[in-house]
């Protein structure tokens, strides 16, 4: 056995990075033991890319609006990625709806962040949805990606509650500290072979995790 491996993350962006710039402090930090082989965003201008050039990693733009489609853009973005041989791809920001060719070309190996407690909620604009329909707490899921918006088996979720002051921006703020706890957590399970896509179902320690995810307390 090659005890000096370490799965090979690939992360996609389109904007600022935030939650890239929590798995580059999580490796640095020995929390997640992988290795960040590539970032790749489908904007150019994405402030994110500056931060993975920083953290000298490899990064690219992949320009969609170059494409003719959405169909022969994913096409190039899985051969670019596929270039990489990433053990898990890690949407972060990413602001793209996949095609199913694309998804199922990487089944079982993509995950993302929500900013709500799916299934409510899928889609933008989560937190004003959430505030206006007088909900009492939101959140963040963590889940496996499919070719279902926002519609993958659940990981792990955090609950966050809604205060009768919040604007949508305080809300996201604070849901934003959890999706730096959980997301990185959903991530090193996966590296350490705990966790993987079964049957539909996302499943820790080969036992499946009920339809909402694990709860997270913290």
């Amino acid at each position: 056995m090659n005890t000096s491996y370490k799965p090979r993350l690939a992360i996609l962006i389109s904007g600022k990075g935030s939650n890239l710039q929590s798995f580059i402090d999580a490796i640095q930090m020995n929390v997640i033991d992988a290795e960040i082989v590539c970032v790749i965003s489908n904007n150019p201008d994405a402030p994110g890319l500056e931060k993975a050039e920083a953290a000298g990693i490899p990064c690219q733009a992949l320009d969609h609006r170059q494409f003719p489609d959405r169909d022969s853009f994913d096409v190039a973005l899985a051969d670019l990625l596929e270039g990489y041989k990433p053990n898990l791809i890690l949407l972060c920001g990413f602001m793209r709806i996949l095609t199913p060719a694309f998804v199922e070309r990487f089944a079982g190996m993509m995950m993302n962040i929500h900013p709500s407690l799916l299934p409510k909620y899928p889609g933008l604009h989560t937190q004003q949805r959430a505030i206006e329909a007088g909900d009492t707490k939101t959140g963040a899921t963590v889940h496996f990606v499919t070719s279902e918006l926002d519609g993958g088996p659940p990981i792990i979720q955090a609950e966050v509650p809604i205060l009768e002051d919040d604007t949508a921006e305080t809300l996201r703020s604070r849901i934003f500290e959890k999706e730096n706890l959980i997301y990185p957590m959903a991530v090193r399970w996966y590296c350490q072979g705990r966790l993987s896509l079964s049957n539909g179902r996302a499943c820790l320690f080969g036992r499946p995790l009920p339809p909402t995810g694990f709860a997270f307390q913290g």
